[in-house]
């Protein structure tokens, strides 16, 4: 199975209360950025059986928004094993379930995303191998439980690769057909 951890994306500042934190949205930049990495992993030809998000709103956002630019056209699942504080067992229940999957994308937050990534990666000896910023997205091949971290792209490389396939696309020759 291959899995996608996507971080969501730049929703503003922490809120103090609790109960409205939980509904912070996307701000304008981390809009763009849903974009930006939704594009960047199109023109990487990625593909997902399913899309698998926090029920907090600004990772369901993010998930709706980088699943339509994949053209993924199936139903958003939401779950609380992807909540900032999910524990690992969790996470791996939600795996479980999802086992017969070629690929999933998930999303959600830190710290418990980074730690999920990094717990899959180094057979459970470190959860702080690899810390992803908001916009961020890795690949992780799993098999027989173990992961193999393929590619991580950092929000900067998201932009520049994004940035680089829309000019790709506007400096094609245009052609006439009758």
């Amino acid at each position: 199975m291959i899995v996608y951890f996507l971080r969501h994306a730049s929703a503003g500042h922490h809120l103090a209360n609790p109960t409205q934190d939980e509904k912070r949205p996307l701000d304008e930049q981390g809009i763009e950025q849903c974009t930006q990495v939704g594009r960047a992993l199109a023109a990487m030809d990625v593909r997902v059986d399913a899309v698998i998000s926090s029920p907090l709103k600004r990772a369901t956002q993010t998930a709706s928004l980088v699943a339509n630019e994949i053209g993924f056209d199936g139903k958003l699942q939401r779950t609380p094993a992807l909540r900032p504080n999910a524990q690992m067992e969790a996470f791996r229940e939600l795996l479980e379930r999802n086992r017969t999957l070629e690929a999933v994308a998930v999303v959600g937050h830190n710290p418990s995303l980074s730690q999920f990534l990094s717990l899959l990666i180094s057979e459970g000896a470190s959860e702080s191998s690899v810390d992803l910023k908001k916009g961020a997205v890795a690949r992780v091949d799993l098999s027989g439980g173990m992961g193999i971290l393929k590619w991580v792209l950092t929000p900067k490389m998201v932009q520049t690769l994004s940035a680089a396939t829309a000019a790709a696309k506007s400096s094609r020759p245009k052609i006439l057909r009758k």
